[in-house]
């Protein structure tokens, strides 16, 4: 059985329609138009919307009887997009090319790195991060995720590492890191990874913790919520109050 999110559809079409329009008046709002772009907007407007699911053609039927509903919400996606233009034209993903637009129709990217064969899926590791003193969470930090010294590359190139923590996500971070090749199915192994945490007028923060896997032959999983490592809080303190956790 397949589930359609016939809000989704809609989103899309109405982002095509409109950056077309854009493109076609010489953009002079200089919005970007590249396809993570596309997608960050797709996303802020369908965080937003109520979603039409169905699972037949009688599902279809069902939601086209509704021309009024169906007209207002095509207007308030329409509203959404225009917002999302400018939140993104604000706030645009440092890693991708913005430079570059393809006119593909949005949809979700990844540009997995490809790790064939046998391999162990790193599950997303999250975190929090907070002043110690206000116990308030941190924005502008830089949080670094270390494997044998180095820094650990991330499964696609929306998951950027260091990561620097924003005001908007309460002092949260995230890290996906690529899987690592095996020798042999269902092998249990322990990776050890470091966090450090840097910012001004903080003592740096450095955190040694273990991550368990189980190697197979996928390594292309998708994400869930459900797969994820979680880090306890950890705090940030001015010199000399600081207590580097080992």
């Amino acid at each position: 059985m397949e589930i359609h999110n016939i809000t989704e559809e809609i989103v899309f079409n109405s982002l095509k329609t409109l950056f077309d329009s854009f493109q076609n008046k010489g953009n002079p709002e200089q919005y970007c138009f590249c396809e993570q772009c596309r997608i960050d907007i797709a996303c802020y407007v369908l965080n937003r919307c109520t979603p039409q699911y169905i699972v037949s053609n009688r599902g279809a039927a069902r939601i086209k009887l509704d021309d009024i509903e169906w007209q207002q919400l095509e207007a308030d996606i329409a509203t959404l997009i225009n917002e999302g233009l400018k939140r993104i034209k604000e706030n645009k993903r440092p890693t991708a090319h913005h430079n570059i637009s393809t006119g593909v129709h949005p949809h979700i990217i990844d540009e997995e790195i490809a790790v064939h064969g046998l391999c162990y899926n790193i599950p997303v590791i999250v975190g929090r991060i907070f002043d110690g003193s206000t116990f308030t969470p941190m924005a502008g930090v830089k949080v670094e995720l270390f494997s044998d010294g180095r820094l650990v590359t991330m499964k696609n190139r929306n998951w950027q590492n260091p990561y620097t923590l924003v005001a908007n996500t309460a002092g949260s971070y995230t890290f996906w890191p690529i899987p690592v090749k095996a020798d042999k199915a269902n092998d249990h192994k322990i990776f050890e990874y470091s966090l450090t945490v840097e910012a001004p007028e903080y003592e740096t923060l450095i955190h040694h913790f273990k991550v368990p896997a189980i190697s197979l032959e996928q390594s292309t999983v998708p994400f869930s919520i459900e797969r994820t490592f979680k880090l306890p809080d950890m705090y940030m303190f001015p010199p000399g109050e600081a207590e580097q956790d080992d």
